[in-house]
């Protein structure tokens, strides 16, 4: 059986699609609904990610324990960077942002005693064990596995990350209807005039700031749990565009078009690997993976030349100042 046709490759790229629905409704909470330039999103993902693994690792925690702390510490480095730079200029704030995830990653790759270093986690605790930190996860794993009949852990994955997908997208989308939510959708619209309503549009936007950050910081646990090993450079800003591209090919502004986008995106990041025949068989298998990128990106520049507003949004949004 061919891997096109393989039911755990394409299980594999489902959990993918899954982890960065999570990512990228972080940024549409942050981009989509508050108008914040986020370029660093893949910042708080390294910081979920990193904070569980040394909390049981090296502290001995519990998975169940150091998991939320982790979803705490990426909000908590969503608010540091928000009391410093969210009073910039929509551009200086996007630059400040990039920076933020490059000093992330670059102090993950320097403090080896706490990260493993370039070494990634295989080198995080005493035993040497990429998969410490994942013990508790795998058992939970595969009791649902036991439980509902999955024929393989990818299945068993891709149906806990889209449960949890969905429930972060429903919470989401019904905060987004409350007035904190219109709130949002007014300062994006036009801040002077949120404000003029009394509206603090700094606090407003930090906690959307913060939200968006622990979303991501829960899509670091995911990719955690699934790759069990990982490392600085799994963390660089490629991934915080790739939600950029989720959220051009879905729309923004709308929650339920961020799976839609990340859905596609999988598809056709993953579909791309396939594509063995000339000319692209006149090219080595490591230059192929590029011209994935540039496959997509040529799909990603004809959707927002035929229909900018994406898959399901709202033309009319975009011409909002």
């Amino acid at each position: 059986m061919s891997i096109l046709s393989s039911g755990s490759f394409w299980a594999f790229v489902g959990v993918v699609a899954g982890i960065y629905t999570i990512l990228a409704l972080g940024l549409q909470v942050q981009f989509g609904f508050a108008g914040l330039l986020n370029f660093g999103q893949v910042a708080f993902m390294a910081i979920g990610a990193y904070t569980m693994a040394i909390l049981v690792v090296k502290e001995g925690w519990s998975t169940w324990l150091a998991a939320p702390l982790a979803v705490v510490a990426a909000a908590a480095g969503g608010l540091f960077l928000g009391l410093f730079s969210l009073r910039l200029r929509a551009d200086y704030f996007a630059i400040v942002t990039i920076a933020f995830s490059e000093i992330v990653r670059y102090v993950a790759t320097n403090e080896t005693s706490l990260t493993g270093g370039s070494q990634g986690t295989i080198a995080l605790g005493p035993i040497g064990t990429a998969s410490q930190y994942n013990g508790q996860w795998s058992r939970f794993e595969g009791r649902v596995q036991h439980a509902f009949g999955f024929s393989s852990s990818d299945a068993t994955m891709l149906a806990i990350v889209w449960t949890v997908a969905v429930v972060l997208l429903a919470l989401t989308w019904l905060a987004m209807r409350t007035p904190w939510g219109r709130v949002l959708r007014a300062i994006r619209d036009d801040e002077d005039a949120a404000a003029s309503l009394g509206k603090n549009t700094f606090a407003y936007k930090l906690q959307a700031l913060a939200l968006g950050a622990a979303l991501a910081g829960i899509a670091g646990l995911f990719y955690a749990w699934e790759f069990s090993f990982f490392s600085p450079d799994d963390f660089q800003p490629l991934l915080t565009f790739f939600a950029w591209m989720i959220l051009l090919l879905g729309g923004l502004g709308r929650v339920w078009a961020v799976p839609v986008g990340a859905t596609v995106f999988g598809f056709i990041f993953a579909g791309t690997r396939f594509l063995n025949f000339a000319p692209f068989t006149w090219f080595a298998s490591d230059q192929r993976a590029y011209l994935r990128l540039i496959i997509v990106g040529l799909i990603i520049l004809l959707l927002v030349l035929v229909r900018p507003q994406g898959l399901l949004g709202n033309k009319r949004e975009m011409v909002l100042e």
